[in-house]
């Protein structure tokens, strides 16, 4: 589905981002981008979606190389653009339209798709903002926000979903519907998160960033949960004092904290 050459990124007063990575996602794995905050996830799904060019290195999607000239080509660009997409973390970033209706229905509209009503108030009850889609989406609590995009992106039925902390605003209920329905999903899926806890229910592979933004693991969760060099290397454990009774002690902690 995709594959990444040597991506390096630099920051515009040098700063490097991301450094020489190399990895492939086939069609319909259920990957976990995972990394402390600060080692580069987010640039990465943004490269990914066609956002941002890297300053170095390659990337492909379906065998096709995205660069700024691909993205100028409709032929080209359309099918990436719908089949390509990406959930930000904060959901303000995403929301423009006038109503939660519109909102959802952007994208059929521009890629010209049909059913579009039907599509809209399908991906909006399955996220359970049906009685919104009238409603202003600016009035809406940022949870709510978040399912409104949530919708938006999968109204599109995409081959490849990137996630940015995709439960950093949803509520326990709405958590455990993602994570069902993304495991069910035949879409192939890649979800950036710090939460080691979510991680193993969001994928069984998982990519490892450090601190600097070198991807250091590249393996199944299971592997990682016991690697505690790798999980120490890219801050995803923490010590911490603690109590058991009368016997007071630190040791480290997997990073499952929100």
């Amino acid at each position: 589905m995709i594959r990444v050459e040597n991506i390096t990124h630099n920051y515009a007063n040098g700063d490097k981002v991301l450094n020489d990575l190399s990895f492939a996602i086939g069609q319909g794995e259920k990957v976990s981008l995972v990394g402390a905050n600060g080692c580069g996830k987010t640039t990465l799904l943004k490269i990914l979606n066609g956002l941002i060019v890297p300053t170095g290195g390659r990337y492909y999607f379906k065998d096709t190389q995205i660069t700024p000239k691909t993205l100028r080509q409709t032929a080209l660009a359309g099918p990436f653009r719908k089949n390509a997409v990406l959930l930000f973390q904060n959901p303000d970033s995403m929301i423009f339209n006038p109503t939660v209706f519109d909102e959802i229905a952007f994208g059929p509209r521009q890629f010209e798709l049909d059913h579009i009503d039907e599509r809209v108030r399908h991906w909006a009850n399955q996220v359970g903002i049906t009685r919104q889609l009238d409603r202003p989406p600016v009035e809406l609590s940022k949870g709510e926000k978040q399912k409104v995009c949530l919708a938006a992106v999968l109204v599109l039925e995409p081959e490849l979903l990137l996630l940015d902390e995709p439960t950093a605003s949803l509520d326990p209920r709405s958590t455990g519907w993602l994570v069902e329905f993304l495991g069910d999903t035949d879409m192939t899926t890649l979800a950036a998160t710090h939460n080691l806890g979510l991680a193993a229910e969001m994928g069984t592979r998982s990519l490892v960033l450090s601190e600097h933004h070198e991807l250091i693991f590249d393996g199944t969760m299971e592997s990682l949960l016991k690697d505690t060099d790798k999980l120490i290397e890219a801050n995803l454990v923490h010590v911490h004092r603690h109590k058991h009774g009368d016997v007071e002690h630190r040791h480290y902690h997997i990073h499952d904290w929100e």
